[in-house]
């Protein structure tokens, strides 16, 4: 009888998987772009929050760098996979101008992060979100959520839950090969793309 129940919860378990990976393959080889066009893309929420070190950190402050800026807690399974993922684009891309910020959604701070932080050996900046910056980015319902932001700090992609590997790789390819905000404009001049 035992060996009967174990055979029928290894079918199911495998139907299982096997559904699971027939959805995950359809959703990798989807005809959807990396990142959507520049015109179609907002503006990503400004928002000034604290690191371990207590600086404040800004978006604005990565103005003319592409930013993978991953919502995340350290007891998140999911997050916990993408992590590693985000420390090797962090590592090839940082000399490309690219970076990783991550916002740490734990309700105890720094006293969980710290440690997890130093465990994996996260090699981009942390902060400390708060609701503010949540409501900022739509609610983030899910953790992680990522966002893909370009040079000119508008949001080209939005990731919510495990996102294939895949999709950050080419989203962040696309956007580095994006040409530069350019510079010459004046900052005074109001950006025409932001038009209401």
């Amino acid at each position: 009888m035992l060996s009967r129940i174990s055979a029928i919860t290894v079918l199911t378990a495998s139907a299982l998987l096997l559904s699971n990976c027939q959805q995950y393959s359809a959703r990798v080889a989807s005809t959807e772009p990396a990142v959507k066009e520049p015109k179609d893309r907002k503006h990503a929420p400004d928002f000034s929050l604290k690191d371990a070190d207590g600086r404040t950190v800004k978006l604005s402050d990565y103005r003319g760098k592409v930013v993978l800026l991953d919502f995340w807690a350290t007891w998140c399974g999911p997050c916990k996979i993408e992590i590693p993922w985000f420390i090797d684009l962090q590592r090839r891309n940082k000399d490309r101008g690219f970076e990783v910020l991550g916002v740490a959604m734990d309700d105890d701070g720094w006293e969980s992060v710290k440690p997890f932080v130093s465990e994996h050996g996260v090699n981009y900046r942390i902060v400390l979100g708060n609701d503010q910056a949540v409501q900022n980015y739509g609610g983030v319902d899910a953790l992680p959520t990522s966002f893909l932001i370009d040079r000119d700090g508008n949001i080209a992609a939005v990731h919510v839950g495990l996102a294939p590997k895949k999709d950050f790789i080419d989203g962040v390819e696309a956007l580095l090969q994006s040409p530069p905000p350019d510079s010459s404009r004046n900052s005074a001049e109001p950006d025409p793309r932001r038009a209401n």
